[in-house]
């Protein structure tokens, strides 16, 4: 628990669009994939339909401290966009909807240095809620957004760089169930500012299987939307993760939904600094 970042398992952010508030862990280094296809749909003026695909896509690495990690992560969709006018005008797009080069860091986990009391004499009483839990582990992440220029994607006049921050929360809970919160702003310096809220609620059946639900608000002066997802992963082995998931919202300005498949991998360097510790001795 002194070292509460590495787990012997992987511990993917997918497949969800939340971060976790810990990183992968000391040098290992995790790679997350995610194609999706994507429908969208706007009814009132002007009315249009959309449809394509992309790849949301991350890669972690943990470096220096257990408690930090450097990251890349983005989407990149290519779809054609249909204005239904009288005679159908037809606009194909492709690009980054975001690329964030940036770093996580930890910065206080209620469980580090605590030793887990075991009531010999109740299994309920080990397996029951603990008021503790209720406290969460807490992380800051930051990040540079690079956008290219006449982007489809991005309110006009937004290119180069721009800036991110976030601030998460993660509570485990007994039984399995995983509570995250993600609050950022993104784009800072441009012309589009967003602002995301993200609610992940997870629960592992056993130790293969995984299922969640999200909620996603965004909110700008470009784009706003309150997106819902659900979905489920299988651990395949310690090193890899399979998961999918579909996303919607319900309005119609535009309506949304979504289908993906992920995979995480990881790398695994990481060593005990107890056991080096003990080995060197």
């Amino acid at each position: 628990m002194a070292h509460g970042q590495y787990t012997d398992v992987i511990n993917s952010n997918r497949p969800g669009a939340s971060q976790t508030a810990f990183s992968v862990g000391k040098k290992v280094l995790q790679f997350e994939l995610g194609p999706y296809l994507i429908n969208e749909k706007r009814t009132p003026n002007p009315s249009y339909d959309v449809s394509g695909y992309g790849v949301d896509f991350a890669v972690h690495y943990g470096f220096f401290k257990e408690a930090l990690e450097v990251n890349l992560q983005g989407t990149y969709q290519r779809d054609t966009k249909t204005y239904n006018t009288t005679i159908p005008v037809e606009s194909s797009r492709a690009n980054f909807k975001s690329l964030n080069l940036g770093a996580k860091f930890l910065v206080y986990d209620p469980n580090k240095n605590k030793e887990e009391k075991i009531n010999v004499y109740s299994y309920h009483a080990n397996r029951g809620f603990k008021w503790r839990h209720l406290i969460p582990a807490v992380a800051v992440a930051a990040g540079v957004n690079f956008d290219t220029k006449d982007n489809p994607y991005t309110a006009s006049g937004v290119e180069g760089l721009s800036y991110r921050t976030a601030l998460i929360t993660q509570n485990n809970f007994s039984g399995g169930w995983v509570f995250v919160t993600n609050f950022m702003m993104d784009r800072i310096s441009s012309d589009q500012q967003d602002f995301h809220y993200i609610l992940t609620l997870t629960h592992s059946f056993d130790p293969k299987w995984v299922a969640f639900v999200e909620t996603q608000g965004i909110k700008s002066d470009f784009y706003a939307d309150n997106l819902f997802r659900i979905g489920g992963g299988y651990l395949l082995n310690k090193d890899l993760q399979l998961d999918t998931a579909l996303t919607f919202n319900t309005k119609d300005t535009p309506s949304v939904f979504g289908v993906n498949f992920g995979v995480s991998y990881r790398i695994d360097r990481h060593q005990d600094p107890y056991k080096v510790k003990q080995t060197k001795l």
